[in-house]
């Protein structure tokens, strides 16, 4: 790949850095439990969190008697974390890494996850690799993303139509929500896969609100209001996000509620 990852890696850092991501992850915090329910976490197992960003998977993890060790690009997320698990007395390592190059031997854990975090690694073939290889044999890999057709997948992609587009060699990151597509990236390894759907309820007062809020603390949006905006563009993208949300709205009084859809890809490792 000729793309600049580094560079990319060093985008990714500024932008969950920018906003208020915490605030998001606790709107999504529920899929924190199905996944650590469905990846069959319990106690005394060793479990490593990729992507963790405040916490939520490695929290939920915690609770359950795993020894759990989580890691990401972005300090200001691990800082977090660490203040959330001091708060309830957990004790989890937190370390600041690359989901593409793992800081970890071979087969050291018992499970692996990853909740809306891996799926933005630049090199996905790579990153997926990496999550195989610190899982033990008899262990598994359980990775959540947004699916495309999903209102999160929508909202990346409407966001992406209004900015430059992409180094043709870069995944959607929305494309590990795609069955088939993981079933690619995975092809040439033993896992064997299971996939669940679900969804994640976001409410709020009005369609308008909810776009105003992900404005102000959802880093993705914040940063191309800032691309586009000196450039008079940034309407015509707020404009778009608005009739998503409202195209998407199953409320009839005025308020807001949708339903995001993702993905969960259960990776088990043949013993």
């Amino acid at each position: 790949m000729t793309i600049d990852v580094e560079g990319i890696k060093a985008g990714q850092r500024m932008m969950w850095s920018t906003g208020d991501y915490p605030t998001i992850a606790e709107h999504i915090s529920e899929a924190a439990d199905v996944l650590v329910q469905l990846a069959d976490v319990r106690a005394g197992q060793r479990v490593l969190d990729v992507a963790t960003g405040s916490g939520n998977v490695a929290i939920v993890a915690a609770r359950r008697g795993a020894n759990v060790t989580g890691l990401d690009l972005t300090p200001e997320l691990l800082e977090v974390a660490r203040s959330r698990a001091a708060g309830e007395g957990l004790e989890i390592e937190l370390i600041e890494g690359d989901a593409e190059a793992l800081p970890f031997p071979d087969a050291a854990y018992d499970r692996v996850t990853s909740c809306f975090g891996v799926m933005f690694a630049p090199r996905q073939r790579v990153a997926a690799q990496e999550l195989l290889r610190v899982v033990r044999p008899g262990g598994s890999v359980a990775v959540a993303a947004w699916t495309p057709e999903g209102l999160n997948g929508k909202m990346f992609q409407t966001v992406a139509s209004h900015l430059p587009p992409p180094p043709a060699e870069l995944t959607s990151p929305v494309m590990w929500g795609d069955e088939e597509h993981v079933r690619g990236l995975l092809a040439d390894t033993s896992a064997e896969l299971e996939f669940a759907r679900r969804t994640v309820t976001f409410q709020h007062e009005s369609p308008e609100s909810w776009l105003d809020f992900n404005v102000r603390v959802l880093g993705p949006t914040i940063l191309a209001k800032a691309a586009l905006e000196p450039q008079g563009r940034w309407s015509a993208l707020e404009a778009d996000l608005l009739a998503l949300y409202r195209d998407s709205n199953e409320a009839d009084d005025g308020t807001l509620r949708v339903q995001a859809e993702y993905l969960i890809t259960l990776a088990h490792i043949p013993a």
